[in-house]
């Protein structure tokens, strides 16, 4: 993107661009814009985490991008989009070894209970729930207002697209097509329709939404596979938002209303405590030893390049 905007667009492209990379992720003085990108991933279930929701959301942020009118930035994301194609396999394949080895533990030990799990070394599924909780939370923020005239203004200039706009039925200029989105209407949340132009973001998250959905699915196939009826969720789209009018609400995982006091009782039953992330830190030592995982994680399927899974891929002299 930098490249971009020194390339095609002169004075205002350098000083955007410099400030672009003056952002670093958590600075103080230099943020980044965007929240999500200033939360702290110190462990890996965070950063497992990060990179299925966070990365999937460059996902669909770069496959609008992709179907640009300005071909420069069309061709550079379809590039880009390869490398998120890896990050998200980074992470399925690191949750899906979190998961069994939990459910390993849960059969070991004849027991679902999270104080138990925890002391054998391992994450409790009610743990990697709240952990999931975040960062889809913070994540599906990235997307924008609910109700954008920019949105509008992007595509109908064709600097942006929808998500696989080519799959879509409609006539592509959406002046006349209305659009779903949440607010709150007399205590309660509701939908009401605006135009599709201005919602565009809104379209987008959906999408998005609904592919995280079927991830979640794969690992709570796991979970049912090991006899347990507990079940990995996406909360509601409404729930833990920090931007837009849901901003000013408080909505449980479930999509139900509450107020303040409510929020505060159930807080750390949906969300990471500080406890919740000193007990995943406690769990980052080191493992060298070929062969050998974490009493966390379980070992791959096969190693890289098809590698034995004892394979010495470094050697420490």
């Amino acid at each position: 993107m930098v490249y971009l905007l020194h390339r095609f667009f002169g004075r205002d492209g350098r000083e955007e661009a410099d400030a672009m990379l003056e952002r670093y992720s958590g600075d103080a003085n230099h943020p980044r814009i965007l929240g999500a990108f200033n939360e702290r991933t110190p462990d890996w279930l965070a950063f497992f985490m990060f990179t299925y929701f966070t990365d999937r959301d460059g996902k669909f942020q770069l496959s609008a991008l992709a179907e640009s009118s300005f071909d420069p930035l069309a061709r550079t994301t379809r590039f880009m989009l390869i490398e998120e194609a890896h990050h998200m396999f980074v992470v399925e394949s690191g949750v899906s070894r979190i998961v069994p080895r939990t459910c390993e533990v849960m059969q070991m030990l004849g027991t679902d209970d999270p104080a138990w799990i925890r002391a054998a070394g391992a994450i409790d599924l009610p743990t990697i729930q709240r952990y999931l909780n975040f960062q889809y939370s913070v994540t599906i923020d990235l997307f924008g207002a609910d109700h954008s005239s920019n949105a509008a203004t992007f595509y109908s200039t064709g600097i942006k697209g929808r998500y696989e706009e080519d799959k879509r039925t409609d006539d592509h200029v959406l002046k006349d097509r209305t659009c779903p989105i949440l607010g709150v209407e007399n205590g309660e949340l509701r939908s009401r329709d605006v135009s599709k132009l201005n919602a565009l973001n809104e379209v987008l998250r959906d999408d998005f939404i609904n592919d995280s959905i079927a991830g979640v699915g794969r690992w709570n196939r796991v979970i049912e596979r090991a006899g347990y009826d507990f079940r990995l969720q996406v909360p509601h789209k409404a729930f833990h938002r920090k931007i837009g009018p849901l901003s000013a609400t408080h909505v449980s995982p479930e999509g139900q209303l509450i107020n303040e006091a409510a929020w505060k009782s159930r807080e750390a039953d949906w969300l990471p405590t500080t406890q919740d992330r000193a007990f995943v830190a406690s769990l980052m030592g080191r493992m060298v030893e070929p062969g050998k995982f974490a009493s966390w994680i379980a070992p791959p399927a096969r190693g890289i390049n098809n590698q034995p899974v004892n394979f010495e891929y470094i050697r420490f002299n």
